[in-house]
């Protein structure tokens, strides 16, 4: 049990994180006194110092706040820091050789998730997405919810909502074995595609990692899972198991999906009952399928139909999931989060259905050089799906590089013909935008540096 009642600050390495700025921003509403380190400015950090939090971008110990940086406080301080930091970090280092009480993020909000009802979204893709959906319709109904995200909600522009509510949901991150820190009440699981095998080793490992998870859910609890895993999930006694999807034999099913201009309609059927012609204004049958376990939850929660209904028509999506920042006739752009050969094919389906018979350029920014050794041939395989593709290099994140590892292992076995290998920075410049029609930012990287200039570009010589 972690103690908070005689501690004054909280100090986050690599605050800018999203998981890790909204605990911080959770701490400082808290009335705690919150300072942290993060490499680089971003709209995220700017948010929090306007918060009253303390940043700063340099690995320097001079500049730590005296309540920090004193180690004789340091019994009143809780360091907080994510395993993306690098242990060469000199912060990190000096919290750590002078005894501080340190933390990952994880156990924090495995504390937080241990004192309310914790609704818990966990998948190698979707969660997000899911999760966001869950808190919208909690928020948009009696029952309430508080929620940590991993993406910006469009409805709230806030990846941490606050609310008077036994629930609160959460993210049920996978990496590093993050969930296992949680104690839901309830728990979905959307998807079992090989992910970080870097952490796992193989698929198989990692599906027994998930199943720990679900195993920490709270007997009497509810466990909602994606129908297509469910024979790949073991359900824990004293645990009631729900599916849902598109397929006809799913507790929870979407059905008579209908499209028009500018909404989807659908029918949700539920064990009990069918809730009729749901209006959707949000692109994608994936998102409906997303949106199925969202609902399944929220009536779990005692959300009304006619709540359901109303959340429904007004959801606005998460930034950087599908984040469609232009759609005019003869051009649009759409940011993605995605990094995952499952997830990208996911996006581009969307993309597809959304603008049907239409050119599609994507620029592309591998995440991770494990992930690129180990699904080089799945993403060759679903960018050959574009018309053209401009490839940047890896992103690292956390890793070191890998010898032989680059972005030339997906162009290399791309069969696309339009296809070109490119500099970050050479983006905007090089982007021909008179040969546009669709554009495509995708990756987890420092891409989402590129969405306002190519925006602000694309606008300057296409938009009159």
């Amino acid at each position: 049990m972690i103690e908070f009642k005689n501690i004054e600050g909280m100090y986050f390495v690599g605050i800018g994180g999203i998981g890790m700025s909204a605990l911080a921003l959770y701490f400082a509403k808290g009335g705690y006194t919150i300072a942290g380190y993060d490499r680089s400015e971003s709209a995220i950090t700017l948010s929090l110092i306007e918060n009253g939090c303390e940043i700063t971008y340099k690995d320097d110990l001079t500049i730590l706040p005296e309540l920090f940086g004193n180690s004789s406080y340091k019994s009143r301080v809780i360091i907080v820091y994510t395993p993306a930091i690098p242990a060469e970090n000199k912060i990190l280092s000096f919290f750590w050789s002078n005894g501080y009480l340190i933390y990952k993020r994880s156990e924090i909000l495995g504390e937080i998730s241990q004192n309310t009802d914790t609704l818990a979204v966990a998948g190698t893709h979707g969660k997000t997405t899911v999760s966001t959906m869950i808190a919208h319709l909690l928020k948009q109904s009696h029952v309430e919810c508080s929620a940590f995200l991993g993406g910006i909600s469009k409805n709230y522009d806030s990846n941490l909502l606050m609310g008077d509510s036994r629930y609160t949901v959460m993210e049920a991150d996978e990496f590093d074995r993050s969930f296992h820190r949680l104690k839901p009440f309830m728990a979905v699981v959307t998807s079992l595609d090989a992910d970080h095998l870097d952490i796992y080793g193989d698929k198989k490992t990692m599906v027994k990692a998930y199943n720990e998870f679900c195993g920490k859910i709270r007997k009497g609890g509810n466990l909602i899972v994606n129908r297509r895993i469910r024979k790949e999930i073991v359900v824990p006694e004293g645990v009631s198991c729900f599916t849902y999807g598109l397929d006809n034999d799913a507790d929870f099913r979407s059905s008579d999906i209908k499209r028009s201009n500018d909404y989807y309609s659908f029918n949700i059927k539920t064990p009990s009952t069918t809730i009729e012609d749901l209006h959707f204004a949000f692109p994608g049958v994936i998102n409906i399928e997303n949106f199925t376990a969202a609902i399944a939850v929220a009536l779990m929660c005692g959300v009304t139909e006619q709540e359901i209904r109303k959340a429904v028509l007004l959801f606005r999506g998460v930034k950087r999931r599908f984040d469609i920042r232009i759609n005019l006739p003869g051009l649009a752009f759409v940011d993605d989060y995605a990094h995952h050969p499952e997830e990208i094919k996911a996006c581009i389906t969307c993309v597809k259905e959304f603008f049907a018979g239409r050119k599609i350029t994507g620029i592309f920014q591998p995440h991770l050089f494990s992930r690129t050794r180990d699904h080089a041939d799945g993403f060759a395989k679903i960018l050959d799906e574009l018309d053209e593709v401009i490839l940047l290099p890896i992103y690292p994140a956390r890793e070191k590089p890998i010898d032989g590892v680059t972005s030339e292992m997906i162009f290399n076995r791309m069969r696309l013909g339009k296809k070109r290998l490119l500099e970050k920075e050479d983006i905007p410049g090089k982007l021909e935008t008179d040969k546009l029609d669709v554009l495509l930012t995708i990756g987890a990287g420092d891409i989402d540096s590129l969405v306002i200039p190519i925006e602000e570009k694309l606008k300057r010589e296409r938009v009159r």
